[in-house]
């Protein structure tokens, strides 16, 4: 899977691995931007304050907010809500795969990624200029 970072100075593409060694640049875009829909509104209206990015697929919604922890998650359209991440950075921005259970977390200068919906992470091996957003590509 390649994991799609926007950072200050572009785009940077990381394939992510099965393991941490495994991680490798894939390429770089100077000035590209990461173009996705932010469903803002499926946020519950009480982190609104707090919002710092959202993405949805289907029925899952995540969603980062400016505390500890700093993910929320619904799987079943925002109904309920359980937070994840307790041991993760300060969030810049999260975007879902293209099953719900492949999530990417940016904090300031690394990638994070869940294969289980958010339940355990792994910080990519590659650290990369001050990152913006975030997308699957």
């Amino acid at each position: 899977m390649i994991a799609v970072a926007e950072c200050e100075d572009g785009l940077w593409l990381v394939e992510v691995g099965a393991a941490a060694e495994d991680d490798a640049l894939a390429g770089r875009e100077p000035g590209g931007r990461v173009e996705r829909p932010r469903p803002a509104d499926l946020a519950p209206a009480w982190v609104s304050s707090l919002l710092v990015d959202v993405d949805a697929a289907g029925s899952a919604i995540v969603v980062c907010v400016d505390r500890r922890p700093p993910l929320l998650v619904s799987h079943d359209a925002g109904t309920t809500w359980t937070e994840r991440g307790s041991g993760l950075p300060p969030g810049r921005a999260v975007a879902l795969g293209v099953t719900p259970d492949d999530v990417l977390y940016a904090s300031r200068n690394r990638l994070h990624v869940s294969r289980d919906g958010g339940i355990f992470w792994r910080a990519l091996a590659i650290e990369l200029p001050q990152i913006r957003d975030v997308a699957w590509g």
